[in-house]
């Protein structure tokens, strides 16, 4: 009588023990497969990943929210060099700009710039240098950021007999944004803002090159408002610094749009008034025919 290893040939039994490292071996086989073939599906998927990364980024920085790089003096003690803003593109596309607003805007075929910055030498630099400005870590090259003053309409002078910038004859207290012991300006001006334009002005008026400095341009140093960017609301970098940036208070003033209403109203009760006499005469000429 045989036994059922001699009954198979001859071979001897596998035992449980070899079994189970044969299991193992398999498994630490399959597993470091796995691996493998994860980290090269990555590496695959990384390229995809970073050009829809910066698609998003395009997108974002288009139409909806995009980082600005403080590169001058200009904006201090509001903003200080170096400082990173996130400018809202949307806000203006539900309300009009506002008087106390920090706007961005492009100077481009118009205001020479505040600060110079070179031009990238070769098209890898120039993307680079895209990519820098769309994520605020690069200065644009002809974006400006300055606090708006006067809107269309708005009559804007300086100064009244305390030194203080009017608006509509309105005198505004900027000691909660301007920097510490500057003048409201240098010089006198006055100015009536046409339509569909803006009157700006940095906080730091020493140094600010701003309307003021455009008064001999085109728009008497108003900018139009289809080159805003859009409104600066919040410091981003450096974390210390982070913060939003309201309207201040003087802005405010109800004085301020009624005097507005009552100037842009002026013209239209004039015309009433030279109405009335003419319409009586008119009247009295056919009663007596």
């Amino acid at each position: 009588m045989t036994n059922e290893g001699q009954a198979s040939g001859g071979e001897s039994p596998r035992s449980v023990e070899d079994e189970v490292d044969v299991v193992a071996e398999d498994t630490k086989k399959t597993a470091k497969g796995g691996k493998d073939k994860k980290k090269g599906s990555f590496w695959k998927e990384l390229p995809v990943l970073v050009v829809v990364a910066l698609l998003l980024a395009l997108v974002i920085k288009t139409f909806i929210v995009q980082a600005f790089y403080i590169p001058s003096e200009s904006m201090e003690n509001t903003l200080l060099k170096n400082d990173r803003v996130l400018v809202n593109k949307l806000v203006y596309h539900v309300r009009d700009i506002e008087r106390g607003d920090v706007v961005v805007f492009s100077g481009v075929d118009s205001w020479d710039g505040e600060v110079q910055i070179e031009e990238p030498s070769n098209p890898f630099a120039a993307f680079f240098h895209w990519v820098g400005t769309a994520f605020g870590v690069v200065p644009g090259e002809k974006d400006y950021i300055k606090r708006v003053i006067g809107v269309p309409g708005d009559v804007v002078k300086c100064c009244d007999k305390q030194g203080r910038v009017t608006v509509n004859g309105v005198a505004l207290d900027e000691r909660q944004y301007l920097y510490p012991h500057d003048q409201p300006a240098m010089d006198d001006f006055e100015i009536k803002v046409p339509p569909g334009r803006l009157w700006v002005m940095g906080d730091h008026r020493g140094v600010s090159l701003d309307s003021r400095a455009h008064q001999g341009d085109p728009g008497g140093g108003t900018i139009p408002i289809d080159q805003v960017i859009g409104r600066a609301f919040v410091i981003v970098w450096p974390f210390s610094r982070a913060t939003t940036l309201p309207i201040p208070d003087t802005f405010s003033q109800p004085a301020l749009n009624a005097a507005a209403a009552v100037g842009g109203a002026t013209p239209l009760l004039a015309g009433f008034a030279g109405a009335v006499p003419l319409v009586l005469w008119r009247r009295r000429r056919r009663a007596r025919r």
